[in-house]
């Protein structure tokens, strides 16, 4: 199935733009963990943005296992955002680059429609400190093997979405295309 990355800079657009892709059964894997009231009254506010019609799964580390757990034909599931998740990796002292490389693995063999989403971080200056630049790293070379992974990927900015990245179509093999080729046979 479709996989797509979005990307954007914080407030961009850009959650808000992969929700609107949302179609059918749709999952929400959030990977924010809540560590004080300005962070919870964020995740209500996204909450209550989506709606009732949406089935969210919080899993701040494990989100490959959470991925294939949600994973079936004919649903939508929205990662949001990679950006907290490599965050979090980081806090635990989790190997990131090994971390990124099994979601993109697991991302190659979905049946669901998936949309991930991640913040672009690295158009500012550089951090004046190790951990930032450390972070800064990390979350640049996730958006770069994401997007290697991913069929389709979008930068939102200013809530304008702008495609990066399209994959090419598979010609669709239709009965009338079979039968035309075993009759050349």
């Amino acid at each position: 199935m479709t996989v797509t990355l979005v990307l954007g800079g914080a407030r961009s657009g850009k959650s808000r733009y992969a929700e609107s892709l949302g179609r059918g059964e749709k999952y929400y894997l959030a990977t924010a963990e809540v560590f004080d009231a300005e962070m919870r009254a964020r995740i209500e506010a996204h909450v209550k943005q989506r709606g009732d019609n949406w089935h969210t799964m919080e899993e701040p580390l494990d989100i490959v296992a959470a991925l294939k757990r949600l994973d079936g034909k004919g649903r939508f599931i929205l990662v949001d955002c990679v950006t907290f998740w490599i965050s979090n990796l980081m806090h635990v002292k989790r190997n990131v680059a090994a971390e990124v490389a099994g979601l993109c693995a697991a991302l190659k063999s979905v049946k669901a429609r998936v949309v991930v989403v991640s913040n672009e971080v690295g158009q500012g200056i550089v951090p004046d400190n190790a951990l930032a630049r450390a972070f800064r790293d990390e979350q640049g070379f996730a958006n770069q093997h994401l997007a290697a992974a991913c069929h389709v990927v979008v930068f939102v900015t200013a809530g304008l979405p702008t495609i990066l990245k399209k994959a090419k179509r598979k010609p669709a093999t239709t009965r009338r295309a079979l039968s035309s080729q075993s009759r050349k046979a």
